[in-house]
């Protein structure tokens, strides 16, 4: 039995795992990071959408004062779709552009 050769095989295993512990214990930290950030930013969306809701509360009380219908205008303003009915029709198209871009392989010049 080679005690030299086994005794090199477990310093390169503990060295391995070593190394595995410590890429483990990082990721750990950056997933906890981003946990926190997702927390924060999910916070500052909601207070976002709150703030949002108030000033449409806000700016409808001051059309309806002023006589304008609100659904009217917003029927005829040029606003972008709507978030989260195009994801459909964005992920094919996303797709298809991403398909066409690369270049073709020219075959007829073998």
């Amino acid at each position: 039995m080679d005690i030299a050769g086994t005794k090199k095989k477990v310093q390169r295993l503990i060295k391995v795992a070593e190394e595995s512990y410590k890429k483990i214990s990082e990721l750990l930290e950056r997933m906890e990071r981003l946990q926190n950030d997702l927390e924060t930013t999910s916070r500052q969306v909601d207070h976002i959408e709150y703030e949002l809701a108030e000033q449409r509360v806000l700016l409808e009380a001051l059309a309806e004062q002023r006589g304008v219908d609100v659904e009217t205008v917003l029927a005829e303003a040029d606003l972008p779709p709507e978030p989260g009915t195009d994801l459909a029709a964005e992920s094919e198209e996303t797709a298809t552009e991403q398909a066409t871009s690369r270049p073709s392989a020219d075959t007829s010049s073998e």
